[in-house]
């Protein structure tokens, strides 16, 4: 055998390589590393941080006291969660109303963004994307108010079903209990489809014209181009944000509902947040609210992560 040359011996091992290789990598980006610093900050002190206070779902926590100095009850409070009707009736109402959100809100902006997508005139184009996002920007207290100005008895919802021949009467539709989660998903849609339809805009903007050239010798029309080139290239952004939007699937949300809900319509729309908030912090059952917060958190993860790891067997597009 030959003896191993100088220059043999001092090879750095691959392992030692690629460590260095990673240092050099780090000092050319250290410009962005700077820069993700305050991100990273935040992240910590408002997400991380405020965690240590999940102790108190296993405590019987009192209000000012040191939270290390409180009786320890074990799965207490998660047990009177579980045993709890309103609560079994608040988790369906806010699963009904985030999958209503979620087909609707997928369906609409994915529909939306392959209509302007087709447009050729760039300033009806403008027009149209502007209209349709600014609800957007208008806050939920204004929203409320306007959607139940628009469904009441003298509404414009119901002349027009009048003046249709679909009803006989006015129909106050803000308080039929099993029209609110549609009612949820309308206005949600109403409000957030121009937004949503945004980053499906951007992505078809990046599909490489000589696919539609390709397609247009061959004869397709603009529907057969949607179906299989638009659609197909925008799939792994679906997948992406499907996955991210599984994750929240328990984050119905709290101002909407609180806002449009009234005595008739109570039990089709509380969710998990005005539940905590009504029956947790109000009547100063910390200990309870932590337990309920706690439960939606790790049920979202669990969702997030079978979510991702069922694409990534399908051998779709996933997180990570």
């Amino acid at each position: 055998m030959e003896p191993k040359t100088e220059s043999a011996r001092i090879a750095p091992k691959p392992d030692q390589s690629e460590f260095i290789a990673g240092l050099k990598r780090l000092r050319r980006q250290k410009a962005l590393l700077a820069m993700s610093v305050p991100f990273v900050v935040y992240v910590l002190v408002f997400s991380y941080s405020p965690l240590w206070g999940w102790l108190m779902a296993f405590q019987k926590y009192k209000l000012g006291s040191n939270i290390m100095n409180n009786e320890w009850v074990g799965l207490k409070y998660f047990r009177e969660l579980f045993q709890d009707e309103m609560f079994m009736n608040v988790l369906r109402n806010t699963l009904a109303m985030s999958l209503i959100n979620l087909v609707f809100g997928f369906v609409s902006s994915i529909a939306l963004a392959l209509m302007l997508n087709e447009v050729r005139k760039i300033f009806f184009k403008r027009l149209v994307q502007t209209i349709s996002y600014l609800p957007h920007f208008i806050s939920w207290v204004v929203a409320a108010n306007l959607i139940m100005t628009i469904f009441s008895l003298d509404g414009i919802v119901n002349a027009l079903l009048l003046k249709l021949h679909l009803v006989s009467e006015p129909i106050l539709l803000m308080s039929e209990p099993k029209a609110f989660w549609w009612m949820i998903g309308v206005s949600n849609v109403w409000k957030e489809v121009g937004w949503n339809a945004i980053i499906y805009l951007a992505a078809m903007a990046m599909i490489n014209p000589s696919l539609y050239e390709a397609a247009d010798m061959d004869g397709a029309g603009r529907f057969r181009k949607m179906w299989s080139i638009t659609l197909p290239s925008m799939l792994p952004l679906i997948i992406i944000l499907l996955i991210m939007n599984i994750g929240r699937i328990l984050d119905a949300g709290f101002e909407q509902q609180y806002l449009l809900m009234n005595t008739m319509v109570m039990e089709y729309a509380e969710t998990i947040d005005i539940f905590v908030l009504k029956y947790g912090i109000n009547l100063t059952r910390y200990s309870f609210a932590t337990a309920a917060g706690i439960f939606k958190s790790v049920i979202s993860i669990i969702l997030l992560i079978m979510a991702n790891q069922f694409a990534k067997r399908m051998g779709q597009s996933r997180l990570y």
